[in-house]
């Protein structure tokens, strides 16, 4: 057993996905860490909470991965949560009145696997279904430029109609990537094609069945395990390099760590760098970002108003529901069988919610679930909460990715983690997981030693192969 006195110490400020696996990874390799996070619960923007109005256990916000998420598949392996994850090889539509249909794969290789069921789709008419698939070769098939415009210039560009634009693009792309297509990179837009497309399993959805502080609770427990120790309620407000180590100052004090890994927000990361011609370069990239906000609506009601676990909602504000009742595990000395419907619905990059109080919001999203689902018109919302996260992820904008830094920094011993860093991924948990990776490599690097924790691709199948 090594003696703890003996073990490189590393202070990681940020217990969210990215300061979680860089945490978890240099645990498992030797070294004593120390984890400062600010809230009193682990997660960071993928976090639950007891919600003070409803007394109910809620998310911030609902977050699923895919198959294609390689690294953040494996994170939740390493901590062992990987049985908590449920996975759907289907996708439902639903267009106002009720309407529904189905994505699903077929025989046919990659990328043409789910072709059969995408051109039997009502919603979309013969022409909106070739301009498509002439746009999704386009995108999945080779590379495209980060250049100065748009990805819905781009649309307009390669013949995509309104009708493709609304009821197809600004679902899949606005929902994965947080932001308004007039607002997203063509290389981000065409990165999502490329990946859901590449592989068969690739576009499988996993939902977690637990809350997640739940859920990344696994990561705490998987740090103490290592000898590390978790700090609540604890923010990172300065730090000094120095050749010998690291100053680190706290609420709690100042403490001397030999490394340190800033796993922060960029708009929290730019707050804590030291005031010192060093720190501009870094400081100028930060000032390019934006963020763009996601709100999350829980709806309880009396009764079912679906057997659907989750589903895609055309033509209106709300984007997505999840059906919470079904998708979370019961929990242990639960009884509760009043049949009622728990869902959360999910509005990604709503700047138009932004100013809406909380019974305005309820009202529109009220109004649209029962356009959806014919079940909810005779049912009765017992209660609701909204919660707004305003900088929900970076705005994924033209030309971002060229300030996007890289994990190292100026100072030898201090490295950055969180998915606006330079990770090859937009900002989602398998993007944080890599820079939370990535930055645990770059750090063993420079004490000598030359380990990865990036999990492989998901290799291409069928025709993709062609082009990966």
């Amino acid at each position: 057993m090594s003696d703890p006195s003996t073990e490189p110490t590393v202070a990681i400020a940020g217990g969210g996905l990215a300061g979680l696996a860089a945490a978890c990874t240099l645990a498992d390799s030797g070294f004593r860490v120390a984890l400062f996070e600010r809230r009193p619960y682990l997660g960071g923007r993928a976090s639950s909470y007891e919600h003070p109005g409803t007394g109910e256990v809620v998310d911030n916000c609902q977050h699923v991965l895919f198959r294609v998420c390689t690294s953040l598949v494996e994170f939740y392996r390493r901590i062992g949560v990987e049985n908590k994850i449920r996975w759907y090889d289907e996708m439902t539509f639903i267009e106002p009145g009720g309407r529904m249909s189905v994505l699903r794969a077929s025989p046919l290789p990659a990328p043409l696997h789910t072709a059969p069921s995408f051109l039997r789709f009502p919603f979309l008419a013969a022409k909106d279904k070739l301009a498509i698939a002439r746009a999704i070769a386009a995108l999945a098939l080779r590379r495209q430029p980060d250049t100065a415009g748009s990805f819905l210039q781009w649309c307009h560009q390669h013949g995509q109609t309104e009708n493709a634009i609304q009821r197809f693009w600004k679902p899949i792309l606005v929902s994965a990537l947080s932001e308004d297509l007039d607002l997203i990179s063509i290389s981000y837009a065409a990165q999502v094609v490329r990946e859901s497309m590449k592989a068969h399993a690739a576009r499988h959805m996993g939902v977690p069945s637990i809350p997640l502080t739940e859920l990344y609770n696994h990561a705490g427990d998987y740090i103490r395990g290592r000898g590390g120790e978790i700090c609540f309620r604890t923010s990172l407000e300065s730090f000094i390099a120095e050749a010998s180590g690291i100053h680190v100052r706290t609420g709690q004090g100042e403490q001397v760590f030999d490394y340190l890994i800033l796993a922060l927000p960029f708009d929290g990361l730019a707050r804590v760098l030291p005031q010192i011609p060093e720190a501009t370069p870094l400081r100028e990239r930060l000032s390019h970002f934006e963020t763009s906000p996601i709100t999350g609506i829980h709806l309880w009601f009396d009764r079912q108003i679906s057997d659907l676990d989750h589903a895609v909602l055309l033509n209106r504000t709300v984007q997505w529901m999840f059906h919470k009742s079904r998708l979370l595990a019961r929990r242990e000395g639960n009884n509760d069988d009043s049949g009622g419907s728990y869902i959360e619905l999910v509005i990604s990059a709503s700047k138009s919610l932004i100013d809406k109080s909380r019974s305005e919001i309820v009202e529109l999203a009220l109004k649209e679930v029962r356009e959806f689902f014919p079940a909810a018109r005779s049912a009765n919302l017992v209660k609701s909460a909204v919660i707004k996260e305003l900088h929900a992820t970076y705005s994924p904008r033209p030309g971002i990715d060229a300030y996007r830094p890289s994990q190292t920094t100026t100072w030898p011993r201090v490295f950055l983690a969180g998915d606006f860093t330079a990770t090859g991924w937009p900002a989602t948990m398998e993007g944080a997981v890599r820079s939370g990776y990535l930055a645990a490599e770059a750090l063993l690097r420079a004490t000598g030693r030359n380990l990865r924790f990036l999990a492989p691709d998901l290799p291409a199948e069928g025709l993709m192969r062609l082009f990966h």
